[in-house]
């Protein structure tokens, strides 16, 4: 049976104006909805139009002073303000390469070096950093090469490049000097020697670049122009630009300005309280030479050592070096806990004026290599200063550590008083002469940093021993015997391995084990201590 129920007049009224209630309700909230959709909407509009008015499309990050249109805001801009940004585009006279060249454009730090492969937009980018300031009437540039005829094609480059981005900017030939509608300038110069600096005496720069740094022997020119930089506008920040190759004559002192204190791409303050970084480039950061291969076959065909530093951007080859074989990556390892069952030794080379230079190594005796994982480097000790902090150095060895040194450090020269090779034995370390033949230890050297048919190298250096490592990769062959590094090198940490390498370093049988427990004993009959 069906239940039917009978509503009066009344009750249908109050349902039916309840549901009206809820459908206006409905309604309101819908046309809420598109008032917060379209507000939006115009606000976006709003802040990509006030965007374009500023002028400040190219600021890429949030760190650095302006705005950046994300892709939304640019979809919600008008059609005409549309048009009128693709035609801007046409306008552009210069778009840095994704990558290093964007970062050194966009680099913060005081000094900054822009250097590796051949071939990765380092020119371009020297000439378009100083461009930051251009409209701004105090600010000073100053773009350096080694000699005129390499300025001419930064010169020639820069006439395609200024005045398209400057209209108005004019060029004064005889003084080499770019005049900005701003008042702004930018000088070209060259230095050809040491001396030609004095030229900037008295000068003021906000910005100083030098393009291919390692063509100068010393630091000393870039040291003195870096006192040039100055201004009374704190508008303008002072910078230091260089770009550079591997190698040259002066790759020794570039790689330890600002490869050697710091990763590639951080930052770090050195000595002198500036901020500085090291950008490396590649030849695949530049689209225009990498694309069709023609340049990097070229740079395929240089010899073995040029196509390292050229090709593959490689710092720790250099030209007339005596170990090519060695490679930073394959023969420095990052430190860890050897066993203490390890046989250790250690060679020195004693200086007083100069470094004297320890080395300590383990021999790992599952296949002989030779672990290289101390290293003592200072110059001003006397015999029994050194032997104190050899004794420091040594206080995690739990057996005594052997070891050479050289005969010279025994050699008496008119004193009446105890040798340095004396002052040690004496102090109780164990100590022979170390076996001095030059030609063969270089040899065993070479021999070390082959690899065992493991592809293990016979030698390889903890990351914490920076001295031997700088050696080993940049001391130079003597130019009048080949088969000898050159002595007026800087060598104490060479020497030093040499001597231990020549000790003949083997792992000791049981009964040699029991006779290096650590004990002092005076060792000089002579002075008796």
């Amino acid at each position: 049976m069906t239940r039917q129920y009978n509503f009066s007049y009344e009750h249908k009224a109050k349902i039916a104006s309840r549901r009206a209630v809820k459908d206006k309700e409905k309604e309101i909230k819908k046309l809420r909805k598109n008032l917060e959709n379209k507000t939006t909407r115009l606000r976006a509009k709003k802040e990509a139009l006030s965007i374009v008015q500023k002028g400040e499309q190219q600021i890429e990050t949030k760190s650095k002073k302006g705005l950046v249109m994300e892709e939304g805001q640019y979809n919600v801009l008008p059609k005409s303000v549309k048009e009128l940004l693709e035609k801007e585009k046409e306008r552009i006279v210069f778009k840095p390469n994704d990558g290093p060249q964007t970062d050194f454009l966009a680099a913060a730090e005081q000094d900054v070096l822009y250097g590796g492969a051949a071939g990765g937009g380092k020119s371009y980018a020297m000439l378009v950093d100083p461009l930051r300031f251009m409209h701004i009437k105090e600010h000073r540039a100053l773009l350096l090469r080694k000699s005129m005829p390499e300025l001419r094609e930064l010169i020639d480059k820069s006439r395609e490049l200024y005045p398209k981005a400057f209209p108005g900017t004019k060029f004064r030939e005889v003084e080499k000097i770019w005049k900005f509608p701003s008042g702004a300038t930018l000088e070209f110069g060259y230095l050809d020697r040491d001396a030609d600096v004095y030229r900037y005496q008295g000068q003021s720069y906000t910005w100083i670049g030098i393009d291919e740094l390692t063509q100068y022997p010393t630091e000393f020119p870039l040291q003195y122009l870096q006192s040039r930089l100055r201004t009374t506008n704190t508008k303008i920040k002072c910078y230091i630009r260089c770009t550079a190759n591997p190698g040259g004559v002066g790759g020794s002192w570039v790689k330890n300005r600002y490869l050697d204190p710091a990763p590639p791409n951080e930052y770090f303050i050195g000595k002198d309280k500036i901020t500085r970084k090291f950008i490396p480039a590649r030849l695949t950061d530049n689209p225009y030479l990498a694309e069709d291969g023609k340049y990097e076959k070229m740079l395929e065909s240089l010899p073995p050592i040029q196509k390292r530093q050229l090709l593959e951007g490689n710092w720790d080859v250099s030209e007339g070096a005596a170990f090519v074989e060695f490679e930073y990556e394959k023969h420095c390892i990052a430190p860890y806990e050897l066993p203490k069952s390890w046989e250790r030794i250690k060679g020195i080379d004693y200086g007083y004026a100069a470094e004297s230079a320890v080395i300590w190594a383990a021999l790992d005796p599952t296949d002989e290599t030779l672990i290289v994982y101390r290293e003592l480097y200072k110059k001003g000790l006397t015999g029994k200063d050194l032997a104190t902090l050899i004794w420091q150095y040594e206080k995690e060895d739990k057996l005594s550590v052997r070891g050479v040194l050289d005969s010279a450090a025994w050699a008496r020269t008119g004193t009446t008083g105890p040798t340095v090779g004396e002052v040690l034995t004496a102090a109780g370390h164990k100590l022979r002469r170390a076996d001095k033949n030059r030609i063969q230890g270089k040899i065993q050297i070479h021999e070390r940093l082959k690899s065992n048919e493991k592809g293990r190298p016979r030698l390889q250096i903890f990351k914490t021993c920076p001295n031997l490592i700088r050696e080993l990769q940049g001391i130079p062959v003597d130019p009048n015997r080949p088969e000898d590094v050159d002595t007026k090198a800087s060598d104490h940490a060479y020497d030093a391995l040499r001597y231990l390498i020549m000790s003949r370093p083997r792992t000791p049988s049981v009964y040699e084990r029991m006779n290096q427990v650590k004990k002092w004993v005076p060792s000089d009959r002579v002075f008796g201590y």
